[in-house]
């Protein structure tokens, strides 16, 4: 089932389009638009701007692509099909899941060629943070998988893909964004660190600096499997 819904997304233009649309949108920003992330304005040679720009483009990308994964099939009629089918209900999802995350990996993929653009433009050549490029190359593809195990869940709780897609953006900008808001309100005292290390953007910010440390694979794996968890215990608990 993995296998056919790759090549449900390689045979329609869903999958050109996403990749499209994220190398369109860091590409503009990283070399044409005048900003503060463009390489060639800034003057270094770092790629700090794709990361910075990344998550929040995932952060409407990922939600468009997951969210007909269950809410089509259950508003079609087909997912009574899919429950016939010699697969455990975890097992659908987990198809499901890595499809979509297989797509996110093959978006970040030609970014490489940035990396190497900036590697041959720094003076000298290959003056570039390489450890910080790698770390945050991790930490955006460990983004994209939540957001992904983010979107299949909440597809998984309406027949609505566009019910679907806004709950998806909502509950990745939260994570993302919403608990290191939480905390900069500086109201729980000692405990403001700890409500900042719930949200991805603090764990995001951790690998960004090189260092892939093991507590932020952990949270990353964590929220991932609760999701897929839900999404699971969501589709059993909504058959027919």
């Amino acid at each position: 089932m993995f296998l056919k819904e790759i090549k449900s997304f390689l045979s329609s233009l869903t999958g050109y389009i996403v990749i499209a649309i994220f190398l369109a949108v860091t590409g503009l920003f990283l070399w044409v638009i005048p900003s503060g992330s463009n390489i060639l304005d800034y003057g270094y040679a770092n790629l700090d701007g794709l990361f910075v720009i990344g998550p929040f483009v995932f952060l409407f990308l990922v939600p468009a692509v997951t969210m007909r994964s269950f809410a089509d099939e259950r508003k079609s009629g087909t997912i009574e099909l899919l429950f016939t089918r010699p697969l455990s209900d975890f097992q659908i999802v987990l198809a499901k899941y890595l499809s979509s995350v297989v797509l996110v990996a093959l978006s970040l993929l030609p970014t490489l060629i940035y990396y190497i653009t900036v590697y041959q433009l720094g003076m000298p050549v290959g003056n570039i943070d390489s450890g910080g490029f790698w770390g945050s190359f991790i930490g955006l593809f460990l983004l994209g998988a939540v957001f992904v195990s983010i979107g299949v869940f909440s597809s998984a709780v309406t027949d609505n893909p566009v019910v679907s897609f806004v709950l998806s953006v909502f509950l990745s900008a939260f994570l993302y964004l919403g608990f290191e808001f939480i905390s900069s309100l500086e109201l729980f005292g000692n405990f403001d660190l700890f409500i900042k290390s719930l949200g991805m953007s603090d764990h995001y910010s951790s690998i960004s600096r090189g260092v892939v440390d093991t507590r932020d694979l952990v949270y990353y794996f964590s929220v991932i499997g609760l999701f897929l968890f839900l999404t699971k215990f969501s589709i059993s608990s909504r058959k027919w």
